[in-house]
């Protein structure tokens, strides 16, 4: 029930994504003492690749937690992630990473890498897939549906 109701403030980061043109992925981190920081994709409003919600939401975390781990938290994120911000989970010792809907091109968590499971790497985070996936799943699709038929 918590992990769904954190997915559902995710999904509302996701729908601000993609009211401000970005594509909608939505992220919630909560820490071990409870802290919530929220954010979206952002990569082309503030013209930076690496701006995906998952990042921002990370740098957030760190920067007033004051450390670049952050042992004991989980990472909401309404797509699966990709190698970038699986990398930064890694190394900022996310306990726990909660994702909604698969990415088939991109994924890095179970569709096209599994990096948070590869034992070589010094951290495995507890990871749980699928977690309203209808729901990220239709605002992604809905998303590039319209942008296809606008730029006809």
């Amino acid at each position: 029930m918590k992990d769904q109701a954190y997915m559902q403030i995710a999904l509302v980061q996701a729908k601000l994504a993609a009211q401000a043109g970005e594509v909608p992925v939505g992220a919630v981190l909560i820490t071990a003492d409870d802290q919530q920081f929220i954010s979206h994709n952002a990569p082309i409003s503030l013209h930076d690749a690496s701006a995906h919600a998952e990042m921002r939401v990370i740098r957030s975390a760190c920067e007033m937690v004051g450390n670049y781990r952050l042992t004991g938290s989980t990472l909401y994120v309404t797509l699966e992630p990709c190698a970038m911000c699986a990398g930064a989970i890694v190394h900022a010792r996310i306990a726990r990473v909660v994702f909604g809907a698969n990415d088939a091109k991109t994924g890095a968590v179970e569709s096209l890498y599994q990096l948070l499971s590869d034992q070589r790497l010094n951290h495995q985070p507890e990871v749980v897939g699928g977690v309203m996936a209808d729901a990220s799943t239709a605002l992604l699709k809905q998303f590039f549906r319209a942008r296809r038929s606008s730029s006809r």
